[in-house]
């Protein structure tokens, strides 16, 4: 497929701003599924495929951002880690053999959910880390892996409903809780792509196109939040207006 200049200026453009909104927030799939189904004119499959080559690209190049400035403490969050990565193996070996179409459904319900409880007392997001915390294996457990099946299985919310766990549950600072969410991601994503390109559902050309926007976007956005003194106000208030604008076109409430 031959690429015109604009496209692959929307693409990489479009990247960019998915590669910020991934690294503070998540959902910014959003953005560059429909460059991919819309503009460039990819089937709904290859694109499904094509997408994660940059959020495997831009989640890389977020998370040795955030481990350069010392924002990921491996140490503190492998077990965390560890437990999401289980999960999301068994989402990502689920989601080749089954519909997802059932957890699209309960996704609608939990996002307004979540919408309540990122709005209720917001200062509960603007906490610094809870060293000494650690969550019983009776919680830890079945939350992480129910998150990472999740993950592997649909991706779609995922980074937000992560986030949540991981300040008001885990008291991760919320900065540090997105690089602990990149990091899961990353490495769930080399899964991910394997699986994709092992069923021919990968673009490369395409999607390292997408990739250049998205790795940029992402390590420019992990450097602001690990030195922007006031970047936890900025992820939540991005994250505000993500879910919000994820229930708008869940719920088909935008006129466009």
């Amino acid at each position: 497929m031959e690429l015109t200049s604009i496209q692959i200026s929307i693409a990489i453009a479009g990247g960019f701003l998915a590669g910020i909104i991934n690294t503070l927030a998540g959902n910014g799939s959003a953005i560059t599924l429909s460059i991919l189904t819309e503009v460039i004119g990819l089937p709904g499959n290859l694109a499904n495929g094509t997408n994660r080559v940059g959020i495997l690209f831009q989640s890389i190049a977020s998370t040795f951002s955030f481990a350069k400035n010392k924002k990921l403490d491996i140490g503190r969050s492998k077990f965390i880690i560890g437990v999401t990565i289980i999960g999301a193996i068994a989402g990502v070996i689920t989601a080749v053999n089954v519909s997802n179409e059932a957890f699209k459904s309960v996704f609608k319900i939990l996002i307004v959910l979540m919408l309540f409880v990122v709005l209720v007392n917001p200062k509960r997001w603007f906490i610094a880390s809870d060293l000494e915390k650690k969550l019983p294996l009776y919680l830890s457990v079945p939350l992480f892996l129910a998150l990472g099946f999740y993950g592997g299985f649909i991706q779609m919310g995922m980074g937000v409903f992560f986030l949540a766990s991981m300040v008001l549950i885990a008291k991760y600072n919320i900065i540090e809780a997105n690089a602990v969410k990149i990091a899961v991601v990353t490495i769930y994503t080399f899964l991910v792509v394997a699986i994709f390109h092992w069923k021919g559902l990968i673009d490369w050309r395409i999607g390292s196109i997408v990739a250049i926007g998205q790795a940029s976007g992402g390590y420019l956005a992990a450097q602001f939040a690990s030195h922007y003194p006031k970047a936890d106000i900025w992820a939540y208030r991005l994250l505000v207006v993500i879910i919000i604008a994820v229930i708008l076109k869940t719920f088909n409430l935008l006129p466009w």
